[in-house]
């Protein structure tokens, strides 16, 4: 009897007969042998149909399968180095379960990038879409893994809320009952009230911003994964990121060879992702560019050639601190030595990527929030329950937020954010 396993599993079954159950990629033949390509979900694998060593049956079932025709297989594992997976399937019968229709949209040939995201539900089974979306998944274990081990409780916020967590008229607004209301930018607030009855704490789920941004950088619903930690400073709070990053990377270098391998990914630029990362204030950075030549004054938000420019000095991850007061959210903490910038920091990622983490220590004085507040023209009572959290044992804490599609997006070298996400949701597109 023939082994059921899957195609991540083969190598534990060299020489030996198997079943696998999967989809038809592609197929090609030279007459007396039909090489299917077959996918089933867990990886993509060769089968050879040698004329004379399998029933006239299946060599003519083979030569009438479609593309994505679904079956089943049985076959011999072989060794075979020069396939990516290190095997091939020497195959002994094909058992089709359904025979997908002729004309299959997504050929294998060019096509734009707009047929492409069109058809969203089948590019997602092409061999680099399927090594994205893998790494994704091994991204998000990874990052639960770290939280878990470190004592962080999971919590999860509301994604409809009645106010911008940020001060930012970005948002989608919803009709709630007769009352506006609007789909939530970020967990943070909600997971300080958390840290405030746990200690440590994570939320991890999708956030919505209503910018109308059309760079390769930007969707408007994307996951964010925001710790906040109760008597965690602002160095505390840098010492946790970057541990979490190296922490993810070596995740992925650990589990997904396979995939970063379909992928090109040139991995010696991930096998250095070890912390401690380097720190640039707000302000050096600034003189960092005007001596580059860039048109930059402090006060500035930095775009994408800034950030380049700034990781390209530096061979892994690189902080960028105290940022301008004016620039940043309302609720993070000022530094007590210089209230013009806050103990916030921005987190760069190599190769051009930009940020993938903003985070910083929160302001924990009910004076000083409540300023800022006011100072922000932001509707107090909105934020009483905001402001409970520093008039019943308020205590300095610190949190950040870390964009998944950005990070993905980085590990796996690829250009364009929209591949990161199962369905992208951009500018000019809900569908499919």
């Amino acid at each position: 009897m023939a082994i059921f396993t899957t195609i991540e599993e083969i190598s534990k079954y060299d020489g030996q007969e198997i079943l696998l159950r999967g989809w038809l990629y592609n197929k090609r033949s030279s007459g007396k042998i039909h090489f299917l390509q077959i996918r089933d979900g867990s990886g993509f694998l060769q089968g050879v149909v040698v004329k004379n060593q399998v029933e006239e049956e299946v060599f003519k079932v083979c030569k009438e399968l479609t593309q994505e025709s679904s079956i089943e297989v049985i076959g011999i594992v072989q060794k075979d180095d020069r396939a990516k997976s290190g095997f091939e399937l020497l195959v002994k019968d094909v058992k089709p379960l359904t025979i997908a229709e002729e004309g299959y949209p997504i050929s294998l040939k060019e096509h734009g990038t707009d047929f492409l995201m069109d058809h969203r539900h089948l590019w997602m089974r092409t061999p680099k879409q399927n090594a994205i979306l893998r790494i994704r998944d091994e991204i998000n274990l990874a990052i639960r893994l770290f939280f878990h081990e470190r004592g962080f409780i999971l919590v999860e916020p509301p994604i409809i809320t009645p106010s911008s967590c940020e001060g930012t008229t970005e948002l989608f607004e919803i009709d709630y009952f007769g009352e506006n209301a609007y789909l939530s930018q970020t967990g943070q607030l909600y997971a300080e009230a958390a840290a405030m009855a746990f200690g440590k704490v994570y939320s991890f789920g999708p956030t919505f911003r209503a910018e109308k941004s059309k760079t390769r950088k930007h969707l408007n619903e994307f996951w964010m994964v925001e710790p906040e930690m109760a008597f965690v400073d602002f160095e505390g709070n840098l010492k946790i990121q970057e541990e979490m990053i190296e922490y993810i990377v070596q995740k992925v270098l650990q589990n997904k060879q396979y995939e970063l391998k379909v992928l090109d990914r040139d991995i010696t630029k991930l096998e250095s992702i070890k912390a401690p990362f380097a720190r640039i204030s707000y302000t050096d950075a600034v003189e960092m560019l005007k001596k580059a030549d860039f048109e930059f004054e402090w006060g500035d938000d930095f775009g994408a050639p800034h950030e380049t420019y700034i990781a390209e000095q530096f061979d892994k991850p690189v902080f960028i601190t105290h940022f301008p007061t004016k620039m940043k959210a309302f609720y993070m903490q000022p530094d007590p030595n210089n209230s013009e910038v806050v103990l916030g920091a921005d987190l760069i990622a190599p190769e051009g990527y930009g940020e993938i983490i903003g985070g910083s220590e929160r302001i924990h004085d009910l004076d000083l929030i409540l300023k800022k507040i006011q100072e922000e023209n932001l509707p107090q009572e909105l934020y009483e329950w905001y402001l409970d959290l520093r008039r019943y044992g308020s205590v300095p804490h610190s949190g950040f937020g870390l964009g998944l599609e950005r990070t993905v997006a980085w590990i796996c070298g690829i250009e364009h954010i929209r591949q990161t996400i199962p369905f992208a949701r951009t500018l000019n597109r809900v569908y499919p």
